[in-house]
């Protein structure tokens, strides 16, 4: 093809192509690109990011949620870490060169010159035409950009958008790899000097033959090269099932998923098509072990935040991935820092339970939220309160209560009637409810924003209705209690478990998170008559400080489970809290093999052995089911929980349940969450798991 035909066919700037059939159209894939520039600018606004130049290419600014911008701010942080590392072990050679794939708005080159770093290296940006000409424009019309990358005066010259001395941007679809390929020459790159390919969430839209094909290319044409990928993993659970829904919505569907749909096989993708050196991990072990702990607390610090369980599982949805050939010394920037201990070994799977949705009770939609409790009044009548949810078409906190009363054998949606209007419940989250009796139970802490304190005690009385005309109606009262600046009642996210001690009642009350405090390790025992703190001594290893975790009543005492710890790390301890004569001890519970370690689960006791039923993990091979540990030997077996007859994703996290210890059968009511900027998930009906298999296994 003569220069001048090539030059009339990418005078396309102003349009876009027409695409094949079947594959993503362009204005989708760049929508990404625009919503995905305008995140990184919120997260840098913030102190998440420093880049000075995000605002002068998005435009518009628009404040995204602490969680976005934590999802960001990881994605920048292994992008820098991975290129700053190129750049340092190639300074030694007289020139490189950076290749940037589907760039769109990114202003790695401005950064990096902006730092001097870009001593004997060019940057070459590569996006849809139009793409490339909107940014072209960009700089030509900002001073601070154009001043940075100089002008050649290149641009207009083929596919060329804007040229500099040390940077060139490139209109050319990158799924077109004989158009890529001499497009590239004609902008100069030099197929014989150290090159990094960037791709951060690009080959993940393209047909995977054609992104297959666009690595091997890389590999074979290019004798010394480098590759960076940072893109989407595990579409088979719950949250990837979501993530995939999303990008449907968008045109702008994951096609290479499905063919390498693990860290494993995306770094076996890479193996067999030519390069020599590969490295991949998930962006939790990302941020455990490639970013120094004062940099994680200080991002930890930057603003309120309580979403952890969506932030954990938006990480273990993305990866980064390094891979190289022909590189001296070899380029491996996630393998230098690893120092920090992973979560072990595969899960060993001892079996599944299957879940089945309850008998279609709910017809109102009150059970779809999050961060709420339930608990068991009597055998038939279980309360749930609070939350966060879905009301009315809305999303808000949850300031009805709900009531399943069963009938027959099955569960339906009774009706809740309150005899103080006036005083309505408050809308809080992550409280315990504790059943003193069939007429009274205790609402303990919770909150109603990150930010805010904690919000008291309220006691909750139901006047007996044995007599009522109704059955299916439950009348609530709502006492608050007095202090309600009790310490013990200022924690969010704890556990208040039931205590025998010298044969009085006692509300063990522990761990949690304040407003002021990210994780607590304090407790207290709180006189179930009086309602005021005891003091008991208590003896033995002091367990981390913890929230999230799982508490159960067991032989008098309190058995504590996993949790969020310090740093923001799961933990997979358990501690029971035994009665003494004078007191109470703490005894570590051996477990073999090792608990993974997980929080946001709900527990269980039934019959000498602890059921530990969903949460959230890194272990990234699987989510968490439902796991047995057996009190007496410390056997610990996990169970898969098999979805197959669900029609929508059942994300446990964020849940309650229910032990029906008669029928050996767990209700599992509401769960979810925001799964980062996908959109938010609610379970939208209980779940029941039958138990009889997995209690009756030695």
């Amino acid at each position: 093809m003569s220069l001048p035909a090539r030059r009339s066919r990418s005078r396309g700037c102003r349009r876009m192509g027409r695409g094949r059939p079947g594959a993503p159209r362009p204005a989708a894939v760049q929508g990404t690109g625009g919503s995905s520039a305008v995140s990184k600018c919120s997260a840098a606004a913030r102190g998440y990011i420093q880049d000075r130049f995000l605002r002068l290419l998005v435009g518009r600014q628009r404040r995204r949620a602490p969680l976005v911008h934590r999802g960001y701010y990881i994605r920048a942080r292994a992008v820098d870490h991975c290129v700053q590392d190129f750049l340092l072990k190639t300074q030694g050679c007289p020139r490189t060169q950076i290749l940037s794939l589907g760039a769109g708005f990114d202003s790695l080159y401005f950064r990096l010159k902006d730092l001097g770093l870009l001593h004997h290296t060019v940057v070459y940006e590569v996006d849809f035409p139009s793409v490339a000409c909107q940014k072209a424009a960009l700089i030509k019309r900002m001073e601070e950009l154009s001043a940075l990358v100089g002008d050649t005066g290149g641009e207009g010259l083929g596919v060329i958008t804007f040229s500099g001395e040390d940077y060139k941007l490139l209109g050319v679809d990158l799924s077109e790899l004989s158009e890529l390929e001499r497009a590239l020459e004609e902008a100069g790159l030099d197929s014989e000097i150290p090159t990094l390919f960037i791709a951060e969430v690009v080959l993940a839209y393209m047909e995977s033959s054609r992104s297959d094909a666009l690595v091997r290319w890389a590999a074979e044409r290019f004798p010394r090269a480098c590759f960076l990928l940072y893109e989407q993993t595990r579409p088979g659970d719950a949250f990837g099932r979501v993530m995939q829904q999303h990008f449907r919505q968008l045109s702008s569907a994951l096609r290479s998923l499905a063919q390498y749909p693990d860290c494993e096989a995306q770094q076996r993708r890479f193996s067999e098509r030519g390069w020599t050196e590969c490295s991949v991990m998930d962006m939790n072990e990302f941020f455990t072990c490639c970013t120094p702990e004062d940099e994680q607390q200080r991002v930890q610090a930057l603003e309120p935040f309580d979403e952890y369980e969506e932030w954990h599982l938006k990480c273990s949805h993305y990866f980064v991935l390094t891979a190289s050939k022909g590189m001296e010394p070899s380029w491996t920037p996630l393998l230098s820092n690893m120092t920090a201990p992973r979560d072990g070994a595969p899960v060993r799977v001892a079996g599944s339970v299957t879940a089945a949705v309850c008998a279609r009770h709910s017809e109102v939609p009150s059970l779809r939220r999050y961060g709420h409790h339930s608990v068991l009044m009597k055998p038939n009548v279980i309360l749930t309160t609070g939350g966060f949810g879905e009301e009315d078409g809305q999303h808000c906190r949850m300031r009805n209560f709900h009531v399943l009363i069963k009938h027959g054998g099955c569960w339906k949606a009774g009706c809740v009637k309150q005899e103080n209007p006036d005083k309505r419940w408050d809308g809080r989250l992550y409280h315990t409810v504790s059943c003193l009796s069939n007429s009274l139970a205790l609402v303990v802490g919770g909150r109603t924003s990150p930010s805010s304190a904690g919000l008291g005690m309220l006691w909750l009385k139901f006047p007996d209705t044995s007599n009522a005309l109704d059955p299916d109606v439950i009348t609530v009262e709502l006492v608050p209690v007095q202090p309600a600046a009790e310490p013990a009642a200022l924690h969010w996210r704890h556990s208040t478990t039931e205590v025998m001690f010298k044969g009085e009642k006692y509300l063990f009350v522990y761990g949690g998170r304040s407003a002021m405090e990210p994780v607590l390790g304090d407790w207290y025992f709180l006189h179930t008559q009086e309602l005021s703190c005891s003091v008991i001594p208590v003896e033995g290893p002091v367990p981390e400080s913890r929230h999230s975790h799982s508490a159960c009543s067991w032989r008098g005492g309190a058995l504590i489970a996993g949790g969020l710890g310090a740093a923001e790390r799961p933990l997979g301890s358990v501690f029971f809290l035994r009665e003494l004569e004078h007191g109470f001890q703490w005894q570590r519970v051996e477990t073999h093999p090792l608990l993974i370690p997980r929080y946001s689960h709900s527990a269980h006791v039934h019959e000498g052995k602890l059921l530990l039923v969903g949460g959230v993990w890194l272990h990234s091979s699987s989510v968490p089911g439902v796991t047995v540990v057996d009190l007496m030997t410390g056997l610990c077996s996990d169970y898969t929980i098999d979805v197959e007859h669900l029609e929508w994703p059942l994300m446990l996290h964020n849940h309650s349940s229910v032990l029906l210890p008669d029928e050996e059968e767990l209700l599992l009511i509401g769960g979810g969450g925001n799964c980062f900027s996908f959109g938010t998930h609610l379970n939208p009906e209980p779940v029941s798991l039958s138990l009889s298999d997995i209690l009756t296994r030695r």
